[in-house]
C-alpha cells in the first residue's frame, strides 16, 4: 500500500518533468515526451495512470493560461479554466485506456496514441509524442513514423529497458549530426514584431508597410516571401488590387496570412499575391477551439467564429509546388500535418501569429514541431511568425 501511494507521487513528478521540458521549445529535446508511455505503463491503477496523463498535459500547454489571458486581455482564471478543458480528451483517453494486463498494455497505448492524433480527440492533441520521430529518426518518413511508434508500444511492454537504450541511440546519433531543415532557394519567411496590431491595423499605411518589407526582399532576389498569419488583414478586391499594382514589374509572389469575411463568420486563409493578381490559397483546416473555432454557434444559429476546413486542401499548388500549409495551431497537432504528407508536399510553410503567448514558450514549441515534422519526412521548410 505504501509502495502504491510513492508511485503515486513520484510518477506523475516524472510525468510533469517529461512534459516540462519536451516541450521547452528546443526541438532536440522532443523524444524525452518518450517518457510518458514509460511512466504511464509504470503505474498500478488507473487513477494513477490519470493522474501521470494529467502531470505531462499540463506541463507541456503551461503556456496556455497566460497566453489566453493575454489574448483576451483577462485575468488568470479563464485561461486556468481552458487549460483544464483542454486536458480532459488527453487525460480521459488515457486513463480509460490503461490496464491492469501489463500484455496488453502495448496495444492499449497504441489506440490511445492513434485516438489522440486524429480527431475528434486529436483536436486537441498536443504534446504528443510522436511528433519526437523527425528528431529520433530524422528523413525516415513513413518508415520513421512507423518505427516510432513501434518504439511507444515497446516502452509500455518488459522490453522497455532495450528499447530505451535503442531509441536514446537513434536520438544521440541523431542530436550528433542534426542540421536545420532546408529553405527552397529564392524563398523567405518574414518575421514581424508588430504584436497584436497585426491583423488589426488593416490601414494603408499598414499595407504599405507590409509592401515595402515584400519589395525589399525581391530587391534582394527572393522571389517568394512568407508573411505570418493574419499579416494582411481582410482579404478584400481593394487589398488584392493594392498589393497587385504595388508588385507590378516585379517577379515576386507573396504569400500571406489573411482573413475573408463570410456570411457565417470568417475563414482563416493563406493568400497568394503577385503581378498578376491574387487569391486565396489555403483555408486553414483546424483553428484554435474555443477562441476562434466555435461551432456551437452555428447550432444555435448564430453566426461567428472561424470555420474549420477539417480534411480539406491538404496541399496546394503553387508555380507547379505543391506546398502543405499550417497555420499557427495546425503546428501543435498530429493529423494535419499527416494529412499533407500523405499527398507528398514539396515544401512545408508554416506561420503564426503568437504577439498573445509573450512569455511563453509556445511559439518555440510550434517552430519545433514543424521542425521536426520536415526533418522526418526530408521536406524544405519555410516559418513566419509574428510577435
Amino acid at each position: 500500500m505504501r509502495r502504491e501511494g510513492i508511485r503515486t507521487l513520484v510518477l506523475p513528478a516524472f510525468a510533469a518533468i517529461a512534459g516540462w521540458v519536451a516541450w521547452s521549445g528546443l526541438v532536440l529535446l522532443l523524444p524525452v515526451a518518450l517518457a510518458f508511455p514509460v511512466l504511464w505503463s509504470l503505474a498500478q491503477s488507473r487513477r494513477t495512470a490519470a493522474l501521470v496523463s494529467a502531470a505531462y498535459f499540463l506541463a507541456a500547454s503551461r503556456g496556455l493560461p497566460q497566453g489566453i489571458a493575454a489574448f483576451y486581455q483577462s485575468d488568470l482564471w479563464p485561461g486556468l479554466l481552458l487549460w483544464l478543458v483542454a486536458s480532459v480528451s488527453f487525460v480521459m483517453v488515457h486513463a480509460l485506456l490503461w490496464t491492469p494486463s501489463q500484455g496488453r498494455r502495448p496495444l492499449r497505448y497504441l489506440l490511445a496514441c492513434l485516438l489522440t492524433a486524429i480527431p475528434p480527440f486529436g483536436i486537441t492533441g498536443w504534446a504528443h509524442p510522436i511528433t519526437s520521430a523527425g528528431v529520433v529518426f530524422p528523413e525516415w518518413g513513413w518508415w520513421g513514423l512507423a518505427a516510432t511508434t513501434a518504439g511507444l508500444m515497446g516502452l509500455t511492454s518488459r522490453i522497455r529497458p532495450a528499447v530505451t537504450i535503442l531509441l536514446a541511440g537513434f536520438w544521440l546519433w541523431s542530436a550528433a549530426f542534426w542540421t536545420m531543415p532546408k529553405i527552397p532557394v529564392g524563398w523567405q519567411g518574414v518575421d514581424l514584431d508588430l504584436g497584436a496590431s497585426l491583423g488589426r491595423d488593416a490601414g494603408l499605411t499598414r499595407q504599405r508597410a507590409l509592401i515595402a518589407i515584400a519589395q525589399e526582399r525581391a530587391a534582394a532576389g527572393i522571389g517568394t516571401v512568407l508573411l505570418p498569419e493574419s499579416a494582411i488583414g481582410s482579404w478584400t478586391p481593394t487589398v488584392e488590387r493594392l498589393w497587385t499594382t504595388a508588385l507590378e514589374d516585379r517577379p515576386l509572389i507573396v504569400l500571406a496570412g489573411a482573413v475573408v469575411i463570410t456570411p457565417h463568420g470568417y475563414d482563416n486563409v493563406l493568400v497568394a499575391v503577385s503581378q498578376i493578381g491574387g487569391r486565396i490559397l489555403y483555408l486553414e483546416r483546424m483553428p484554435v477551439p474555443g477562441s476562434m473555432w466555435q461551432p456551437w454557434r452555428s447550432w444555435m444559429g448564430v453566426s461567428g467564429g472561424v470555420r474549420a476546413n477539417v480534411f480539406s486542401n491538404p496541399v496546394v499548388d503553387l508555380g507547379g509546388r505543391k506546398l502543405a500549409p499550417l497555420i499557427c495551431y495546425e503546428m501543435l497537432l498530429v493529423w494535419p500535418v499527416l494529412h499533407s504528407m500523405l499527398y507528398d508536399p514539396d515544401i512545408i510553410v508554416a506561420v503564426g501569429n503568437g504577439w498573445w503567448t509573450v512569455g511563453t514558450s509556445i511559439v518555440s514549441i510550434q517552430r519545433a514541431s514543424a521542425t521536426a515534422w520536415a526533418h522526418l519526412f526530408g521536406k524544405p521548410l519555410v516559418l513566419a511568425f509574428n510577435t
